[in-house]
């Protein structure tokens, strides 16, 4: 035989018959048509949802949130009476707070509480520190 187009063949098992559903119960795929007995994948139009476990609670909700830093308040609180180091400061500004206690870089503000607070307010030399009785 002449190898020529007209006596091209696909490979043998590469082509599939077509599965034809709902065509009646002899074809062996009536009825139902392979979609199972009721509820909502055997209806027309179902796609199930991204996520969704088929009631049961999603994992992504079951699982706690993570990551999440709040932007309300980034002011760090320093108690003087625990921390004898800033009492002995001359002056009181934000880089040498920085420097004592390495609070992170997203802090905008200090606030010094104890008893003792109100006593080195005429040391604090920034505008980011405040102490217990300011606002």
């Amino acid at each position: 035989m002449i190898m020529g187009l007209e006596n091209l063949k696909p490979a043998k098992g590469s082509v599939k018959k077509i599965k034809r559903v709902g065509r009646g119960q002899g074809s062996g795929m009536g009825k139902t048509a392979t979609r199972g007995g009721k509820g909502q994948t055997a209806r027309t139009g179902y796609k199930a949802k991204r996520g969704f476990e088929g009631g049961q609670q999603p994992l992504q909700r079951r699982l706690p949130k993570i990551g999440f830093r709040t932007k309300d308040s980034h002011i760090y609180s320093i108690n003087v009476e625990k921390n004898e180091a800033i009492k002995n400061l001359e002056e009181i500004t934000f880089s040498s707070l920085r420097a004592l206690h390495h609070f992170p870089l997203y802090i905008e503000g200090v606030k010094l509480i104890g008893k003792d607070a109100k006593n080195l307010a005429s040391k604090i030399k920034d505008e980011r520190i405040k102490t217990s009785g300011q606002k």
